[in-house]
């Protein structure tokens, strides 16, 4: 679904062009468009394309008349002939050439006239031979790889955030940033990014109708007034408008990132820029990413009471750094299976203090956001950081919980042949009946072209099987974990890392084999693309009703134990989801609702019922 958005002021900003007969000594034709127009549509200094032409004043002087792409297309040029003109040939005329390669028509009488010529002139763009020239001729192979991987992360995309390469190499840690209003509480990538990230968060507001809905409704109760969230998540356009949402229902937020990679930039310092502590960047290191995290919980006189987490670091950050802190907090979110089962762990163990809702098990999380999202951006990561093409190409898919469903799916119906590896026997029949093979990773390790983990656990695929792949295979990882690929174990001298491009690598090995291992094992659609913004409206808006739940229950309702969302929850996040089909609903009638033993206005299903 593809929704364009365009405001009254930025439609004001749109200049009128007109259009104008070109005299000969027009060179080209101009628009007249406004300084401020100018600028807005001018790629900011140290961002854009490195192939893109230079500034006006920079470009060298234009060559003299008669080349140039302004020449050739003047009407001095060459004049085509006027419909009017061209005759059909008369039998009577006799073709005859000139002597000079011309040709001429003898008519009956005797009369020779000169046929139109056509006149062929070969466009030369004016700083084309400049531009190449500024090439190097001779590059190294490795630094050959660093300019492709730079000017990728140079780009301002969604899959690559916009990234001043002017101080690239300057870590946010050691920057004094402060936004418009001098505050200084954040550390992100650069502050000057803030107006695109805004930009995108507009964008994504239009997609998420369930929040923008949430937002209006309980703005007036603020549900969440004295909430202080501390959070963890990817820290994207759709988390921007989950947290201003929170932020309007009264909670106060301080964020970080739950992956490295995942982080875009822009979004990150719109949000500071905002007023909201965000401590994030793409491309942290794994020191930067605790020091993100402790920086969320550690500042003087604030104590959170509710954690939103996405793998369970912050929690298990709190749990081992701050104790007494972490017995404090009234509430935990938590959305992926890494960090449910971490949960479930503490819990076994009888050290889970406080109250958890597994958001990852609920209905509309786990059917839509592993499903469905997984399904379209599996091929959109794979296809971005890749350019492959996926027919014919034998994939194995590890897992085939809702994730590995997704995936298959995807690969399936675009001509891949499809092995499933899996040790439920629950899950292996539906990947059988569903037309997958069932194998053991090790009996086609040696043929598969692609190798996608999705299973929550830890060396999935071990140093072994990355010894016996074939070469040119392609390793990734769908899961939230970087434990499922056994990356550290290529992290030796007789291998080399090559850096293809931003989040590729080719690992090559000492025969000349190379396997293209990607995101360094992370995840694949939120570490080299975008995931599709509705799907993540139904799990955000999860996210924020279980905040609420756990926030405002009475004492005593949750114990110190993980639960699940209630099920009129759940139902309430896909009934705000609905007007955007144009669906309706059927209502039960009192008779049916009462042969059924249910509430008319649900819920509908047991919690034992299975989607």
């Amino acid at each position: 679904m593809s929704v364009q958005v365009v405001s009254a002021a930025a439609a004001a900003k749109v200049p009128e062009v007109e259009l104008k007969d070109l005299s000969p000594s027009e060179a080209e034709p101009q628009l007249g468009l406004s300084t401020a127009a100018v600028s807005a549509m001018a790629p900011p200094a140290g961002g854009g394309d490195p192939e893109a032409p230079a500034p006006a004043a920079e470009r060298p002087p234009a060559p003299g008349p008669g080349s140039g792409p302004a020449a050739a297309l003047s009407p001095a040029a060459g004049k085509v002939p006027q419909a009017s003109a061209m005759k059909r040939s008369d039998p009577h005329h006799q073709h005859q050439r000139h002597r000079d390669g011309g040709e001429a028509l003898v008519s009956p009488d005797g009369t020779v006239t000169e046929a139109p010529r056509t006149v062929k002139k070969q466009i030369q763009f004016a700083d084309q031979k400049q531009e190449f020239n500024k090439r190097p001729t001779k590059i190294g192979r490795r630094s050959l790889s660093r300019s492709i991987s730079q000017s990728s992360t140079d780009s301002y995309s969604s899959a690559a955030s916009y990234t001043d390469s002017s101080d690239d190499e300057t870590s946010p840690r050691d920057k004094q940033q402060k936004n418009s209003k001098g505050n200084s509480d954040f550390c992100v990538k650069n502050i000057k990014q803030a107006e695109f990230g805004r930009r995108e968060i507009e964008i994504a507001e239009q997609e998420m109708p369930a929040l923008m809905a949430l937002r209006k409704r309980a703005q007036g109760e603020k549900p969440l007034a004295g909430a202080k969230i501390v959070g963890c998540t990817h820290i994207t356009a759709q988390t921007a408008v989950l947290m201003e949402t929170l932020g309007a229902l009264g909670a106060q937020c301080r964020w970080a990132a739950c992956n490295i990679y995942s982080t875009l930039n822009e979004v990150a310092a719109a949000l500071a820029e905002s007023g909201f502590p965000v401590f994030a960047w793409k491309g942290e290191s794994e020191d930067d990413f605790w020091w993100c995290i402790d920086r969320c919980v550690n500042v003087e006189g604030w104590q959170p009471n509710m954690i939103l987490d996405d793998g369970g670091d912050l929690t298990h950050w709190i749990y081992k750094k701050y104790p007494n802190m972490f017995k404090k907090i009234k509430g935990i979110v938590e959305e992926s299976v890494t960090g449910v089962h971490r949960l479930y762990q503490l819990s076994k163990a009888g050290k889970l203090c406080v109250p958890a809702m597994n958001v990852n098990d609920s209905v509309t999380k786990q059917k839509f956001d592993n499903l469905y999202c997984c399904r379209e951006s599996i091929l959109d990561g794979l296809k971005r950081t890749t350019d492959m093409m996926f027919g014919g190409k034998q994939v194995v898919v590890c897992g085939y919980g809702e994730v590995g469903k997704g995936c298959c799916a995807a690969l399936k119906a675009m001509g891949s042949i499809v092995y499933v590896t899996e040790i439920d026997p629950i899950c292996a029949l539906q990947a059988c009946m569903d037309g997958f093979r069932l194998v053991k990773l090790s009996e086609v390790i040696r043929q598969v072209d692609i190798v996608i983990t999705c299973t929550g656990n830890k060396n999935v695929v071990t140093r072994e099987h990355l010894d016996r792949m074939k070469n040119s295979c392609i390793v990734c990882n769908m899961g939230h974990s970087n434990t499922e690929i056994d990356v550290a174990s290529l992290r030796t001298p007789e291998l080399t890392w090559e850096r293809v491009r931003s989040q590729v690598d080719h690992v090559i090995w000492p025969d000349g084999k190379r396997i293209v291992l990607l995101a360094e094992g992370r995840l694949l659609n939120l570490s080299c693309s975008t995931v599709p913004t509705f799907v993540l409206s139904i799990t955000a808006t999860t996210q924020a009703l279980a905040l609420i739940e756990l926030y405002n229950a009475p004492e005593g309702r949750y114990k110190q134990d993980v639960y699940l969302l209630p099920k009129k929850m759940d139902e309430y996040v896909a009934s705000l989801h609905l007007p955007t089909f144009d669906a309706h609903l059927t209502e039960l009638t009192d008779e049916q609702a009462k042969y059924l033993g249910l509430n008319k206005n649900g819920p509908f299903k047991p919690n034992y019922y299975r989607y």
